[in-house]
């Protein structure tokens, strides 16, 4: 067991874990705050990665993750008018978005399949140069990481908590209670969708200045690992605060990379990853489900061990 888990493998596993929570937290504030199934989220990430990495090639790292959060609210904004003023259905809106965003990101690619950043300057480069302790020098990637996630994580719990941040949390519980409240509900599904996509482009961001390269597809599957994440961590946090439900998702994405990292360990074929990715979202989503089946079962044999015992001792009397 220790020949398959190393060192490198968790500490890569909560370096992606890290970046990639932050597509589950977008996941987290349209599907379970917004009750909105938001499939634009692939092509989103791609955008965030495609803009910071041309940013980022023009020497600016640090402006290149504002530039990419940028990119992410016109997405929201675009996919939440298709949804408030245009009458589609969420997860067309999603998907016509998706479609549409292969093309804008292709472009703004330089209409090249991929980006190479080899040779510029990162966060996590220049970080490295300036951290004074020698014994940061395996770990600085996590520890950028890290900051990045918790920083963003009290932001977004601080702006759950705001008046307008419990509006868009009223929204998803009930929509019409909210409109008979004077509030706009077209309104608070644009801010929370801009918030989302903020969130998944500001990660794409990241892991293409992790990986110092941006691919046209590196957003595929994207909605299905953030899923993954936000029912592990919904799983094994289960009811709380908000902050208590966000680190729960934060560590859900670290958990459900460190699976993965796991199955490549023990030689899966990189191609049977996704049906990797798909076992475990059922397996999640199926858990609470079979937790209180078997809580049930359980009850029963012993209500019917109770009784047996019960009539049997009122028989022999």
């Amino acid at each position: 067991m220790s020949s398959i888990i190393t060192l490198s493998i968790v500490q890569s596993a909560l370096e992606l874990g890290c970046i990639y929570s932050l597509v589950a937290l977008a996941l987290f504030l349209s599907f379970s705050i917004l009750n909105i199934a938001d499939l634009s989220t692939d092509g989103c990430f791609t955008l965030g990665c495609a803009v910071g990495a041309m940013v980022t090639l023009s020497g600016h790292p640090y402006l290149a993750l504002f530039a990419a959060m940028g990119a992410g609210v016109c997405s929201g904004f675009v996919t939440a008018f298709l949804q408030t003023r245009m009458g589609v259905p969420s997860i067309l809106a999603g998907i016509i978005v998706n479609t549409g965003l292969y093309t804008v990101n292709i472009a703004v690619m330089g209409f090249s399949s991929n980006v190479n950043l080899f040779a510029s300057d990162t966060i996590f480069s220049l970080a490295k140069e300036k951290l004074p302790y020698n014994w940061y020098a395996d770990w600085y990637k996590l520890l950028i990481a890290l900051v990045i996630v918790l920083v963003i994580g009290v932001l977004l719990s601080l702006f759950l908590s705001t008046r307008l941040g419990l509006s868009i949390r009223a929204t998803g519980d009930n929509e019409h209670m909210v409109r008979a409240s004077s509030i706009n509900p077209l309104f608070m599904i644009t801010v929370g969708l801009c918030v989302a996509n903020t969130l998944t482009a500001l990660s794409g961001a990241i892991l293409g200045q992790y990986q110092k390269s941006c691919d046209i597809n590196l957003g595929t599957g994207m909605v299905t690992i953030a899923l993954a994440s936000l029912i592990i961590g919904e799983t094994l946090v289960g009811k709380g605060s908000i902050f208590k439900k966000i680190s729960g998702v934060i560590l859900g994405s670290c958990l459900y990379r460190f699976i993965v990292a796991l199955a490549l360990r023990m030689n899966v074929p990189a191609e049977a990853l996704k049906l990797v990715s798909a076992v475990i979202v059922a397996i999640a989503i199926s858990f609470p489900y079979l937790k209180d089946k078997y809580s049930f079962y359980k009850l029963r044999k012993n209500n019917r061990n109770l009784f047996g015992k019960e009539g049997g001792a009122n028989v022999g009397h």
